[in-house]
């Protein structure tokens, strides 16, 4: 019996680059839950591992003790693709038991491979666990031997495919979350000052020890507002669902935080946000619109820093991802930033555009629209952004929060300043 459920990550990560660079694809947030997660609460009662890229694997073992990292139980095991977005029905469209099969999407990319995987098996179970221990990244190849099915599931392909989904996503968390025990019975658990609004209640959550102040308004008729433990919403700032705000996150005075909007942990948040991510402990203070992007960690955008997202002909946005331009199909596509990256005052940047880690980008004028990663400047000139420099400041960044970066985390920042190198060498 298959008992096991092991989330791994294919070689289509690149495609969602920066992002996952200093994070497993299946970490990514889409709605109010990670993709991990939402994998975790279809199937609540398997043994869970996780298999990552090599060089990530010593930082994810780190985050998430409890799990075995790049390593396989004795026992029959269920292989998920990271970059699934599970719903409700997933279990039952991919069941934890069962027998031996490989499960491909339409398209034919990797969803799920149910294996026998016994020390001293198949020659299967064995170059397997060769490859998860190696972390390796899985490919459908890896399966080819297994008799196939065709399943009907969403999965992430690009960045955009995150922010695209994300306002149905926070729907459907929302739905999720309030089945949970700890979360029936009152709704509203943190402080509603008088003067203070909130539009269609039952669809509201607020949690304990957060305060909406005088002048707020949430908005839930088009969609569920899901407010964590410890948040603030200053006065006069709005907030349309659906939407989340995570915990210990400030909403600043006056913000106007539109629809199908996910900010993590810890955040601070102003001016115009629309259908966009952002990742745990990033800043948005001042004026300045941000829409239909995504946010990773640490990340820092300056006074009045702007974003478009919509091309003035109104045509499908294209946008370079790990070397290569993709025409995203969509009409609406804004800014993708990678961890540690920051803009100064004033910075604007165009349709599409795709900032990597460890970036400081500033000066008139639109920068590139692709930035290598440990990139410093704009649009009159970048150089390399020194990993000594820019480790430096992250230990400062990260001190202000009381985080402490631990010496895993710088490793994998040099490894990524050494494995980014042929971007930058490719810029000139």
């Amino acid at each position: 019996m298959a008992d096991c459920l092991c989330i791994f990550e294919d070689e289509r990560v690149e495609q969602l680059f920066p992002l996952t660079y200093f994070r497993p694809v299946y970490d990514l947030r889409c709605g109010i839950m990670s993709l991990r997660e939402k994998i975790l609460s279809a199937y609540p009662h398997a043994v869970a591992s996780l298999h990552c890229r090599g060089y990530l694997a010593e930082v994810v073992q780190e985050r998430t003790v409890a799990m075995a990292v790049n390593q396989l139980p004795a026992t029959r095991c269920l292989f998920l693709n990271g970059r699934v977005i599970a719903d409700d029905n997933l279990a039952r469209k991919i069941p934890l038991r069962g027998e031996d099969r490989l499960y491909l999407s339409g398209e034919g990319t990797l969803v799920a491979a149910r294996v026998t995987c016994t020390p001293g098996g198949s020659p299967l179970s064995s170059y397997l666990q060769a490859r998860i221990s190696a972390g390796h990244l899985i490919t459908a190849s890896d399966f080819s031997s297994l008799p196939t099915e065709q399943v009907d599931v969403t999965i992430a392909a690009y960045p955009w495919d995150l922010v695209n989904a994300n306002g149905q996503q926070i729907s459907e968390d929302f739905s999720r979350l309030m089945k949970d025990k700890k979360r029936k019975g009152t709704r509203i658990r943190g402080k509603v000052y008088p003067g203070a609004r909130l539009l269609e209640r039952k669809d509201i959550f607020i949690g304990e020890g957060s305060k909406v102040k005088p002048g707020a308004v949430l908005d839930a008729e088009n969609g569920p507002i899901f407010i964590g433990k410890n948040v603030t919403i200053y006065p006069n700032a709005v907030i349309e669902g659906p939407a989340y705000v995570g915990d210990g996150t400030l909403i600043k005075i006056s913000a106007k935080i539109y629809e199908s909007t996910s900010i993590g942990e810890v955040c601070k948040v102003g001016g115009e946000v629309e259908a966009s991510i952002i990742h745990s402990y990033s800043n948005k203070q001042h004026d300045g619109f941000l829409g239909h992007s995504y946010l990773g960690m640490w990340v820092n955008l300056g006074a009045d820093t702007n974003n478009s997202d919509l091309k003035n002909n109104y045509g499908s946005v294209k946008v370079t991802i790990n070397g290569r331009q993709i025409d995203s199909k969509s009409q609406f596509a804004g800014l993708i930033m990678g961890d540690h990256s920051k803009s100064g005052i004033n910075t604007m940047f165009n349709t599409g555009t795709v900032v990597g880690v460890g970036c400081n980008v500033y000066g008139g004028g639109f920068p590139p629209k692709y930035i290598p990663s440990f990139c410093w400047g704009g649009s009159e000139e970048l150089v390399t952004y020194n990993p000594d420099k820019c480790l430096d400041v992250a230990r400062k960044v990260m001190a202000r929060r009381k985080v402490q970066i631990t010496p895993a985390e710088e490793r994998l920042f040099r490894a990524l300043f050494d494995m980014t190198k042929a971007e930058r060498e490719a810029l000139g």
